[in-house]
């Protein structure tokens, strides 16, 4: 039987996002949305398709989560105005959680410390790290856009799982100071992630004016730097 808090979760960090549907932090549905930049013309169908396949209505759901960059500047952008339309259409709260926080949690840190890296372009990842392994949340090194000799030098890499596409990119790097890397499946934020976070760590993640909430992006998209230049 399907207990409350029904959750939707809107994940479009990366390229491959996803969208869930939690009964708490138990994972009812989890639908991947977009290889790319076809996040918004897969996002609603992907939620419909859940919807009808739970036998559910948008009226039903109870919380909205979603993740909050930094990343693909398009995915967050969409991501973003559906949440906060899903939000005030429905008049239920809404969470915010960091994609590379979703990131760690996907790849497991509550055994042992997490980096997550999206790769930036531009020779720089974007960076944060994370340990729950004492049962509370420690942030090892805040989100940020970083060079990865910089994120090598911030952490002990021998401690610590380095998870994502950035980690990827630079696997020779890292593994060269003693870091190892998430098998690819661990190294996508998941959608259901979120609902996990959502449920473990509520205050961490409420936000108090949907209306006026922003994702961070930490850059300008690339239309916008084309203005300037």
């Amino acid at each position: 039987m399907i207990r409350g808090p029904l959750t939707l979760a809107i994940e479009t960090s990366t390229p491959f996002g996803s969208v869930a549907i939690g009964n708490g932090a138990d994972t009812l549905a989890d639908v991947a949305v977009g290889i790319g930049n076809r996040h918004a013309e897969a996002l609603l169908p992907a939620v419909d398709l859940m919807l009808r396949t739970l036998n559910l209505r948008m009226a039903d759901i109870e919380r909205i989560t979603v993740g909050a960059g930094p990343g693909s500047f398009t995915g967050l952008r969409v991501a973003a105005s559906a949440a906060k339309g899903f939000a005030h259409a429905l008049g239920v709260p809404l969470f915010a959680y960091s994609g590379l926080l979703a990131l760690a949690a996907s790849a497991g840190f509550e055994v042992q410390p997490v980096c997550g890296l999206f790769d930036a372009r531009r020779d720089e990842v974007y960076a944060a790290c994370y340990d729950l392994e004492d049962g509370a949340l420690r942030v090892l090194l805040e989100p940020g856009a970083r060079r990865i000799d910089e994120v090598l030098e911030a952490v002990d890499a021998s401690r610590v799982l380095f998870a994502g596409d950035g980690a990827m990119r630079h696997a020779g790097l890292i593994e060269n100071a003693g870091g190892k890397i998430a098998a690819p499946h661990r190294g996508v934020p998941r959608a259901s992630a979120l609902l996990w976070l959502t449920e473990r760590m509520p205050d961490e993640g409420a936000i108090l004016d949907p209306a006026e909430w922003e994702p961070a992006y930490m850059r300008e998209s690339g239309a916008e730097r084309g203005v300037k230049g």
